[in-house]
């Protein structure tokens, strides 16, 4: 399989195997107009298979949705097909409007203009806790 390289973008590179979908919907890859290569299940030494996605563009995105959803993920911001910056993410200590709380007695319930906020408890299980009323989250789920 050939993949062109990319002059100006992004990529993705060390999602876990099957991971790229959801990186596609949570950053709406789908609405950009602009190349977006998602490679599934690449062979990989470290990893034994890897996703990864090229994106045709310089755009913002959310670091903190991909480390949530993949704290393993590198960025590698690529200029005039050199790669000029990487990435290294880790798991966001708060999560702001990225996933919404599913207790339904908690304030965002009915509160919907209050920001959805959770904080990091166990980063070893990946846990969060939200910050009204304290119902936990296990991240990427």
């Amino acid at each position: 399989m050939n993949i062109d390289s990319i002059n100006r973008g992004i990529v993705l590179d060390h999602i876990q195997a099957g991971r790229s979908i959801e990186i596609d919907r949570a950053l709406g890859l789908r609405e950009l107009d602009c190349s977006v290569a998602i490679i599934r299940n690449v062979r990989s030494d470290a990893m034994g298979k890897k996703d990864i996605i090229k994106i045709d563009e310089d755009i913002d995105i959310d670091l903190d949705v991909l480390g949530y959803i993949d704290p393993g993920i590198t960025v590698n911001i690529i200029v005039d097909g050199v790669i000029t910056e990487k990435k290294h993410l880790s798991l966001p200590k708060r999560l702001k409007n990225i996933v919404r709380c599913k207790n339904p007695r908690c304030i965002t319930t009915t509160e919907t203009a209050l920001d959805q906020e959770f904080v990091l408890i166990d980063p070893a299980r990946r846990v969060y806790r939200c910050a009204y009323c304290d119902a936990e989250l296990g991240a990427g789920v």
